[in-house]
């Protein structure tokens, strides 16, 4: 398809990226703490404690000898890190990529089930997690091969932790982290101060070597590792940054409030682009808690937030949002899910800024599309491909469709994943012949190369920005020994965009709703956990007995 798209980009903003110029994250980042070394790379949102980049710098290369020199861990060994934003997940970050290894982010909030998968099928050999989620790995570490376990308390990277928390609040925390056993495990700061003792070796990597597992269900199936390497998440990062440059006074400091989870790529992709520029990311742990994070924002002149609709929505619903001085922004970026033209409205409202809407995948970096920065409203489209991309309308026998004509949305650029780790045939599933990454959504194109999803080529359901399968949510509850059938499909939200609904067909008639989302939430992430269920005779099938979701879709 010819590059329609690039008459409507910003002025300023280029066709192309220079991706020969790319090399390393380890490289990225410590060109970033010789520019910018006394500038705050991050702050706690919930303290103001802040690191520098030269703090950082310091930190990292005591993480990164501890590795190599005391647990002899080699090049390329993928370790797991599982903990929410938090200032040590910089220091594990770049830490681990400086001296070659693969980080597997892991959501916290994973129950024992989908964390044995994870480590499982990534291979981690060791992992770095918070206390309070320490309970369970404990109960499955044994069935993984993970080794070496550094376990980290919220406050550890908070030297003056006592005197801005107070003694009582640290006790307080201590004792809401549930019990666990790890025997061997490192604290911390123990692995810091021994990291001390030794000296890091700088390790010689290439761009195109592997730099994350970011887990993803693909398109299809159950969760697999996106390959991405330091080529393609650095790729996207200065897609990011020129896109946003013409917009920004970058010979000052910038700041970005990251509130997204670090361990979900639109997060990740966010923060690489600021470091680049010497900027400073506020962490938010709980955007849940909308009134603190709202005293958070107005702590900061933030020019940029990154989030998904359901934090916008929550954010224009608090009594003291409007109060906030948003002279500093410059783009509120809405991604993960699908932005409401009722909260993009309202949020323009308020803070005089436009709610900009992007398009990604795990498999893309994530950065696909996204509109210009200088939109002077809400578009209602996902905007333009961002410069070195391709893309391609395509029908199902992939044929590619004109201006105006809806089919499958298929990718290629420098942000596209190696494929996924140790599956073959699912790589070849989603990949064309000429290179495209097909992704399951079903897009048209107009006559000036904005882009707007139609439909889902595929029945997953997306909550809060993350995706559900509904393979795994029917696999779950099969397992109840009281359920004979059970579809589950995706039901509009006005809290989460979607969430999930489950028709069953009982074996046993006592069984209720109640007893089958108790055994739900033991199996699954609160977010996958179904929000309704309803109860039928018999499922609607096909002549092959096929189970018919979209009639239960209608249905719901």
């Amino acid at each position: 398809m010819e590059k329609i798209w690039i008459k409507s980009y910003s002025a300023g903003v280029p066709a192309e990226i220079d991706v020969g110029a790319i090399g390393t994250i380890a490289d990225y980042f410590e060109e970033a703490v010789r520019q910018y070394g006394e500038r705050a790379a991050f702050i706690s949102g919930a303290t103001g404690v802040a690191l520098t980049y030269r703090e950082l710098d310091r930190l990292t290369l005591r993480l990164a000898a501890y590795f190599q020199s005391v647990l002899k861990l080699e090049r390329g060994t993928r370790v797991a890190l599982m903990m929410p934003n938090l200032l040590q997940y910089p220091v594990c970050l770049f830490g681990l990529l400086r001296a070659g290894y693969v980080v597997v982010n892991v959501n916290p909030q994973y129950t024992p089930r989908e964390l044995e998968h994870q480590l499982k099928d990534s291979g981690a050999q060791a992992m770095i997690v918070v206390e309070v989620f320490a309970h369970t790995l404990a109960k499955v570490i044994a069935n993984t091969g993970v080794k070496h376990v550094v376990v980290t308390g919220l406050a550890d990277m908070m030297p003056w932790a006592k005197r801005v928390l107070g003694n009582f609040v640290i006790r307080k925390v201590k004792k809401a982290v549930p019990p666990y056993e790890l025997p061997g495990s490192v604290g911390f700061l123990e692995m810091l101060k021994v990291g001390a003792s030794h000296s890091f070796s700088a390790v010689a990597m290439d761009p195109k070597d592997l730099a994350f597992l970011q887990y993803t269900g693909g398109t299809t199936g159950v969760s697999k590792g996106a390959m991405l390497s330091h080529f393609n998440v650095l790729a996207n990062a200065k897609q990011g940054q020129v896109w946003s440059d013409p917009f920004l006074d970058t010979s000052v400091e910038l700041i970005s409030i990251t509130a997204i989870p670090l361990y979900h790529i639109f997060a990740l992709g966010s923060c690489l682009g600021f470091i680049g520029r010497g900027g400073s990311n506020v962490l938010v742990a709980d955007p849940r808690n909308i009134p603190a994070f709202v005293k958070v924002l107005g702590q900061y002149r933030f020019v940029s937030l990154p989030a998904v609709n359901t934090l916008f929505n929550g954010l224009i619903h608090d009594k003291d949002f409007a109060g906030i001085d948003f002279s500093a922004l410059r783009f509120a970026v809405g991604g993960g899910a699908a932005v409401q033209r009722a909260v993009a409205q309202r949020w323009q409202q308020i803070t005089n800024t436009p709610l900009v809407e992007g398009y990604g995948l795990t498999e893309c970096s994530p950065t696909v599309t996204v509109n210009p920065l200088d939109l002077k409203e809400f578009s209602g489209s996902i905007g333009l491909p961002v410069p070195s991309t391709e893309v391609s309308i395509r029908d199902i026998e992939g044929r590619e469709l004109g201006i105006g004509e809806a089919g499958e949305l298929c990718v290629k650029g420098p942000q596209v994943m190696q494929g996924y780790w140790q599956r073959p045939k699912e790589t070849a599933d989603v990949m064309t012949a000429d290179g495209f990454l097909r992704t399951g959504d079903v897009a048209m194109m107009d006559e000036r190369g904005f882009l707007k999803i139609v439909d889902r080529l595929k029945d997953m359901i997306l909550v809060s920005g993350f995706n559900v399968y509904p393979n795994e949510i029917e696999e779950v509850v099969m397992l109840h020994p009281d359920v004979y059938e059970v579809a589950a499909v995706g039901k509009s939200s006005p809290v989460t965009g979607e969430m999930v609904k489950i028709f069953v067909v009982k074996k046993r008639p006592e069984l209720t709703q109640e007893q089958l989302l108790a055994h739900c939430r033991e199996n699954l992430t609160a977010y996958k956990v179904p929000r309704e269920v309803e109860f039928l005779d018999e499922l609607p099938k096909s002549n092959v007995g096929k189970i018919l979701r979209r009639q239960l879709r209608e249905r719901a």
